[in-house]
């Protein structure tokens, strides 16, 4: 059995401000041209998809894929850490992936095959052969079958709290696998209650934002809840569509993880210490199935690292470049 690396980083205290005083977390950024992106709505044979895309300055694209009640907007306080770097993101494509943000469910419904092709359509659409996968959450599942599928496209991919073991498990198993992860076991249940209250739930969801109870209802997402912008919220509330969830669980149950074993390049892993929509063993479960993988636990955040920590993202991502690099040469 292997064991991948695991290793802490960032320190463990909140960022302050110069008095001292602890600062909310990174806003949220809704306009594509304050990050050097341009909206381009694209037809695939999957179906229309809305992306995001940055300059194109090289042959080799960072992609970056969303999670569950996300968009591309998930992705802009590391797309803010990169621009405060000095070196910000090129090659950029955020993609609304299909039920979710601008782009319209399938017509087909949730497939992973699919939507396999249609990131690897958009991408090509872009003029890449080439690309960098970053995916949060099911959009890390998604990113692990795009190397799997396309391993001579895929050159490198990063996962952030990624939908895996552990996951597939309580979906499979409700009863034994809630048991190990009641978090996640939870939001199902209640993506099946307001599928059941139909518009009463959306309405439900929009008057628990406004009063602010929504917000607490979120506090497990996160390392230090109170400190979350409210902009994040705001954006889960309003991308939080619980039959795109369901279908997407659905999807995911129904998928041969041994798939992954056809993945050639490098993958690493991010997860929140206080995730609880990721196993301790779920590294172990991915080691043994990817053979160059490696997991790393970034202190003070949750199941949202990209929007806690960043620049421990930002990190991560960095370090894979020369793999990239290495593996595009090849």
């Amino acid at each position: 059995m292997r064991r991948p690396r695991r290793i802490i980083c960032v320190d463990d205290t909140f960022p302050a401000s110069p008095n001292g005083v602890e600062r909310r977390g990174p806003a949220l950024g809704s306009r594509d041209r304050d990050f050097g992106l341009r909206r381009r709505a694209l037809t695939t044979a999957g179906g229309r998809v809305v992306v995001r895309a940055g300059t194109a300055s090289g042959d080799t694209a960072t992609i970056l894929l969303h999670g569950g009640a996300g968009s591309w907007t998930t992705w802009t306080p590391l797309l803010r850490a990169a621009e405060r770097s000095g070196h910000p993101l090129t090659d950029v494509i955020a993609i609304d992936l299909p039920g979710w943000g601008e782009s319209p469910a399938a017509a087909s419904g949730v497939d992973v095959a699919q939507l396999s092709a249609l990131v690897r359509d958009v991408a090509r659409s872009l003029g890449y052969e080439r690309w960098i996968v970053v995916g949060h959450s099911l959009g890390g599942f998604l990113a692990l079958d795009i190397a799997a599928r396309a391993p001579g496209g895929t050159q490198a991919v990063l996962l952030i709290s990624p939908a895996g073991p552990a996951v597939l498990e309580a979906i499979r198993h409700p009863l034994r696998g809630g048991l190990a992860l009641p978090g996640f076991a939870g939001m199902l249940l209640a993506m099946r209650v307001l599928i059941a209250l139909g518009a009463m739930g959306r309405r439900l969801v929009s008057a628990l934002q406004r009063i602010g109870v929504f917000r607490v209802l979120c506090a497990p997402l996160f390392a230090r809840p109170a400190h979350v912008h409210s902009t994040v919220i705001r954006a889960l509330s309003m991308e939080l569509r619980p039959r795109a969830l369901i279908d997407a669980a659905r999807a995911a149950a129904a998928y041969d993880e041994s798939a992954w074993r056809a993945i050639a390049c490098p993958v690493r892993s991010i997860r929140g210490e206080r995730d609880v929509f990721v196993a301790e063993g779920d590294g172990i479960g991915f080691a043994n199935l990817i053979r160059d993988f490696d997991q790393t636990t970034v202190r003070d955040a949750g199941h949202f690292a990209a929007v806690e920590r960043p620049e421990a993202v930002l990190q991560a991502l960095r370090a894979l470049a020369p793999a990239a690099r290495v593996r595009a040469g090849a």
